[in-house]
C-alpha cells in the first residue's frame, strides 16, 4: 500500500487535527468584494464601497481569531461568519434583481458591459452560495474538524466520499469511514459550481430542508442569469 493511502486510512482524533485553512475562505470573499466593486453603478443599492466596507468589518475579527487555521470558534465568531455570508449573498442577489430590471424597462444599449455585468454575478453566486455551504454543512468548518462525529449536527449535505466504504479498495480507502475524511471549502465551491451550471445537484446531494431552499435559490438566480441576461445581451450585440 502506498504512503497517501496508509496517511488516508489513519484516522486522527478530531481534537488533535489543525482545522482548516484560514486563507481559501478569505480568497474567496475577497475575490467577491472585488468582484461586486467592479459592479457598474446602477447596479448598486449604495454607494460603491458601503457594501465591501461592511464586509471587510466582518471579515477582519474573524481573521484575528483564527489566522492561520480554523480552530476557535465562539458565538460571535459563528455570528460574524454567518453574517458575512448573508451580506455577500444578499447584496448579489439584490444586484441581480436590479440588473433584470434595467434589463426589462430600461433599455440597456451596452451589450458587451452586459455580458460583463453578468459574469461578475454569476461568478459571485458561486461564491456565496459555496461560503454558505461550507459554513452551515454539519456546524460550520471549526466543528466538522474539532469535534467528534457523535456531536456534529446533522448533515445538509451527503458527499459522495460519505458512502464510498464499500467500494473497491483504493477508493474506500479515502471514505469518510475509512479516513475520517471532512469536506473542506473547495468542496463546497464545487457543489456550487455544478449546481449553477447544471442547475440541479450532482455527486453531492442537499438533505436539509436549508441546503434544499438554498439550492434552489441558487439555481433560479443562475437560470435567471443564463437565460434572461445573457441571451438578452447577445441579442443587443446583435
Amino acid at each position: 500500500m502506498n504512503k497517501s493511502r496508509e496517511q488516508a486510512r489513519g484516522k486522527h482524533p478530531r481534537h488533535e487535527r489543525r482545522g482548516e485553512a484560514r486563507l481559501p475562505g478569505v480568497v474567496a470573499t475577497l475575490v467577491a468584494i472585488l468582484l461586486y466593486v467592479a459592479l457598474p453603478q446602477q447596479l448598486l443599492v449604495a454607494p460603491r464601497y458601503v457594501v465591501p466596507t461592511l464586509e471587510l468589518a466582518l471579515l477582519i475579527p474573524l481573521v484575528a481569531l483564527n489566522p492561520k487555521r480554523l480552530t476557535r470558534q465562539t458565538t460571535a465568531f459563528r455570528f460574524l461568519s454567518l453574517a458575512l455570508t448573508l451580506v455577500i449573498a444578499a447584496s448579489n442577489l439584490t444586484a441581480l434583481g436590479i440588473l433584470i430590471h434595467e434589463l426589462l424597462y430600461a433599455g440597456v444599449k451596452d451589450g458587451r458591459a452586459l455580458l460583463v455585468a453578468a459574469m461578475q454575478v454569476w461568478l459571485t453566486n458561486i461564491i456565496a452560495f459555496g461560503l454558505a455551504y461550507w459554513e452551515l454543512d454539519r456546524g460550520g468548518p471549526v466543528a466538522r474538524t474539532q469535534l467528534p462525529r457523535s456531536e456534529l449536527p446533522l448533515a445538509d449535505f451527503r458527499f459522495s466520499q460519505d458512502e464510498n466504504d464499500d467500494a473497491v479498495e483504493e477508493v474506500a480507502d479515502g471514505a469518510s469511514i475509512s479516513s475520517d475524511w471532512v469536506p473542506k471549502l473547495v468542496d463546497y465551491m464545487y457543489v456550487s459550481v455544478t449546481n449553477s451550471t447544471a442547475f440541479s445537484p450532482t455527486d453531492t446531494m442537499p438533505l436539509s430542508t436549508r441546503s434544499k431552499l438554498l439550492m434552489s435559490v441558487q439555481s433560479i438566480a443562475a437560470l435567471l442569469i443564463s437565460l434572461l441576461v445573457i441571451a438578452r445581451a447577445v441579442s443587443v450585440l446583435h
